[in-house]
């Protein structure tokens, strides 16, 4: 039997976590032309707003009905603006695993936004939904990234060499593949323990089942 993953809202103090509207398309584009997401993710360059529509209408709905994956996205719950990304990708119901990624917007770094929501979903899925392995890869030179994974709980696993494929503006504007390695890391339903009191501030997170 397929499994897949509920439509769900997860909140904590300070941001929202929901399934992706149409109305985040120009958001989403603005953030994913971003130079820091372009040069640590595969997204093509230029990102438009149709390329952001045709993901949150399409591309996205497939992914979680075919069991594959979930897309959040990341709001603020007093202005509702789109901080960012956290998504699901490559899971495994036999094992119960899946690998997590997170992309926050320019504006919003700097705040803990990429670490309280990584850490809400990694509870939500560790401990709701029964998951056992997180998964995540972080390239090599992204030590933005490589903070967050450690400040959640990750165990750093190991490096998979010359995997990612980063990017690099050249001094004509264009961009040009780089190979890096990706630096592996995992957080299971045991490590949470060392990670809890980063979300005590905020007062944890509660989840909501059919977000419409």
């Amino acid at each position: 039997m397929m499994s897949t993953f509920p439509n769900i809202s997860i909140s904590t103090e300070r941001l929202v976590l929901r399934p992706l509207d149409e109305d985040d398309a120009p958001a989403l584009a603005e953030t994913m032309n971003d130079e820091q997401v372009a040069a640590w993710t595969g997204a093509p360059q230029p990102y438009g707003e149709d390329r952001a529509r045709r993901w949150i209408t399409r591309d996205a709905p497939a992914e979680r009905a075919a069991g594959r994956g979930l897309d959040f996205a990341v709001t603020e719950f007093l202005t509702q603006r789109l901080v960012g990304l956290v998504r699901l990708a490559r899971t495994n119901w036999r094992v119960r695993s899946t690998e997590m990624s997170y992309i926050i917007a320019p504006w919003a770094r700097g705040e803990g936004y990429a670490s309280e929501s990584a850490l809400a979903t990694a509870q939500w899925l560790l401990r709701d939904q029964r998951f056992e392995r997180i998964e995540l890869r972080t390239a090599a030179d992204n030590t933005a990234a490589q903070q967050v994974a450690q400040k959640i709980g990750c165990i750093s696993e190991g490096v998979l060499r010359n995997a990612c494929i980063a990017h690099h503006r050249t001094e004509d504007g264009t961009w040009t593949e780089v190979r890096t390695d990706y630096i592996v890391w995992s957080l299971l339903p045991e490590d949470l323990e060392g990670a809890d009191g980063q979300l005590a501030d905020t007062g944890g997170f509660t989840s909501y089942s059919d977000w419409n």
